[in-house]
């Protein structure tokens, strides 16, 4: 990695020698663990958008901004960014049921099948007797030579695909390994789906490829969806998207006469085509929708000598909001950890930089909405930036950034090559942690948070992660808590404050967020992207803006 970018550390040297140096702040871990309480209380209802957990929430994160000395950087000189989305939920329980043969099975929705309110903005589903076409993996992809549709016509039917993408369980081929590509999100295949003209779309659920459970799934699906409003939502959304279970998926396949692991194992290669099942769904229910205004918090310290240049900190406010009751009745999904945790680092290193020097360049601190509705939030700043991308030196993203105890590394969201790690490298160093590449690139996580819609249009952006050797108990003992949160607590209503939390990795974590910023902030870099790096071309285009250092 640093042999990649040895020009870039050689200016990062030369400008550290040049400038003073910034003592790091002292971090105040009861007030952060306050926060993460506050926010991921019950009042504040899950935080969900277009709730009044929304209004409190957003209240909240202003008024610390402002407690912390950072002036309003939203729409008309306030807080606030407005973003419209598209809002939509199921009315009603869905009816829903697959006919094979001569027999009708009735599915209930959050069990066996999970499907999402329409988001192409119809007010029903009407959907009768649509069959059934297993499409592999659901990609196509001219750039890798692959396609799994081979021309065949999807108008009226019903998509059946696999989450991840052809690599995940042959660990090579044309998708670069098992680390997950775009093509492996979900996101891709409703869109795919969308073109390929589809009647819907089944993501068959596995939680080694998707990362999470079934829980998480229904969870996720099941209750209010939103959507950036879009000129054409059909071109996005097909009238049904959702996912199955994997043992509906085998009984559907064992009915077609074939064996769902071989079935998988024809769409992990390119000649792969399209396999009709003798089963047909249908699906009738109603959609209420209407476009509402969520809202991204921004606050900003204007820098002194170059104010036109900006560095971000990002983190999502939101969360589920109220759903789906668990084993316990409990039908708020708090979301401490998810992302209540991220705020308060957004939170507390907004009052550090306020209370010390002032920053050469600007520091935007940005808590966006919708993040776990598609990082709707943050694409929609990344299509009306309050602050010009182009002279965006960086953006730092948080999104559960402590660890679980003291840890020995650190890492960030999937495998990206960009001076900013170089950067966060030495910040670590200096605490004494060294850099681990993810270890879950299968996960797709570059691709699940704030920082990935700014990537895409060039900006130098990253999502920071704690990392998972821990002091006591090491990589066993990190994988084993990563393993039970994501189990028993990601996306239910599990993930709720603790005050028994270990909050051994916070101060370190704090400062080597703060460190890489406070170097962005007061030095002359403009990081980029790896040469070979997708996201190059698109910083490139906007050089001439930069003023060379």
């Amino acid at each position: 990695m640093k042999r990649l970018f040895l020009s870039t550390l050689l200016l990062s040297v030369s400008a550290v020698a040049a400038s003073a140096q910034t003592a790091t702040p002292t971090f105040d871990v009861k007030r952060i663990s306050r926060d993460i309480q506050t926010l991921s209380s019950d009042a504040f209802e899950g935080r969900g958008p277009a709730t009044s957990g929304e209004e409190k929430s957003t209240a909240y994160i202003a008024e610390q901004m402002k407690a912390a000395g950072l002036q309003p950087a939203g729409d008309r000189g306030g807080w606030y960014q407005d973003v419209p989305l598209l809002k939509a939920d199921i009315v009603g329980n869905p009816a829903l049921s697959i006919r094979t043969g001569g027999a009708t099975r009735t599915l209930t929705q959050g069990n066996e099948i999970a499907v999402r309110a329409a988001l192409d903005g119809q007010k029903s589903v009407a959907i009768a007797g649509a069959p059934l076409v297993f499409v592999g993996y659901g990609v196509r992809a001219p750039e890798r030579q692959w396609d799994d549709f081979k021309g065949v016509d999807l108008r009226g039917k019903i998509m059946v695909v696999l989450i991840n993408d052809p690599d995940f369980e042959g660990g090579a081929g044309k998708f670069g390994g098992n680390a997950m590509t775009y093509y492996g999100r979900w996101t891709y295949k409703y869109e795919e789906a969308a073109r390929q003209g589809a009647a819907g779309i089944l993501i068959v659920h596995e939680s080694a490829p998707a990362s999470y459970g079934w829980a998480t799934v229904r969870n996720s699906n099941t209750n209010t969806m939103f959507d950036i409003v879009r000129t054409d939502p059909k071109a996005s959304h097909s009238p049904m998207e959702g996912w199955v279970q994997r043992d509906l998926a085998v009984q559907l396949f064992q009915q077609s006469g074939l064996d769902f692991e071989k079935a998988k194992g024809a769409a992990r290669r390119a000649d792969f085509r399209p396999i009709p099942l003798k089963s047909t769904l249908d699906a009738r229910y109603a959609v209420r929708s209407e476009v509402i205004t969520s809202h991204n918090v921004a606050g900003i310290l204007p820098g002194t000598r170059r104010p036109e240049e900006t560095v971000v900190y990002s983190a999502h406010w939101d969360h589920l909001g109220v759903g789906q009751p668990d084993a316990k009745g409990d039908r708020i999904y708090n979301g401490a950890l998810d992302n209540a945790s991220g705020v308060a680092a957004l939170l507390e290193l907004a009052r550090a930089y306020g209370a010390g020097p002032k920053p050469d360049r600007s520091v935007l601190f940005l808590a966006v909405t919708a993040e776990e509705k598609g990082l709707l939030g943050s694409e929609y700043y990344a299509a009306n930036p309050l602050r010009p991308l182009a002279t965006t030196a960086g953006v730092i993203n948080m999104d559960g950034p402590f660890g679980a105890a003291a840890t020995r590394n650190f890492s960030m969201y999937g495998m990206a090559k960009l001076d900013l790690l170089t950067l966060l490298t030495e910040a670590a160093a200096a605490q004494g942690r060294r850099y681990t590449p993810d270890a879950r690139p299968e996960a797709g996580l570059f691709y699940r948070s704030d920082h990935f819609p700014l990537a895409k249009r060039g900006v130098p952006a990253l999502s920071y992660s704690p990392g998972r050797d821990l002091v006591v108990g090491g990589e066993a003992r990190g994988k084993e808590l990563v393993d039970a949160y994501t189990r028993d607590r990601y996306h239910q209503p599990a993930d709720e404050y603790d005050p028994n939390w270990d909050t051994g990795s916070v101060a370190s974590d704090m400062a080597i967020l703060y460190a890489v910023g406070r170097k962005l902030a007061d030095g002359p870099l403009w990081p980029n992207w790896s040469q070979d790096s997708e996201f190059r071309a698109a910083r490139d285009t906007t050089a001439a803006q930069r003023k060379p250092r």
